[in-house]
């Protein structure tokens, strides 16, 4: 699969926990909107990552991408500690200078 390489930091930050890494792979001023939750800044966002972290531990696996412009939209086995798992959900990345400045998860 061939994902930008700040997209690829960022599932394998997220398959290892670690809350450092997947924020590198972020813009100072990302946007990460999930749950009809928006989290707005690096901060912000690792506070979020790491409350799902815990709350549901769960993996990330990309099954297959498309990239149109500066949007690449990765389809996702989700697994982990929830009922129905795993489910299928996208993650639309919004990429500027090898960074994420949005992330959309449906």
């Amino acid at each position: 699969m061939n994902l930008p390489n700040c997209i690829k930091d960022y599932f394998d930050a997220d398959s290892r926990n670690d809350p450092d890494a997947l924020v590198a792979t972020l813009s100072t001023d990302a946007i990460v909107e999930d749950e009809r939750m928006r989290h707005v800044g690096a901060d912000a966002i690792r506070k979020w990552w790491a409350e799902a972290k815990q709350k549901t531990p769960h993996v990330n696996e990309p099954i297959d991408a498309a990239t149109t412009g500066n949007v690449t939209r990765v389809r996702a086995k989700v697994s982990g500690e929830f009922p129905g798992s795993p489910v299928t959900l996208q993650f639309a990345f919004t990429v500027q200078d090898d960074r994420i400045v949005r992330l959309e998860i449906a």
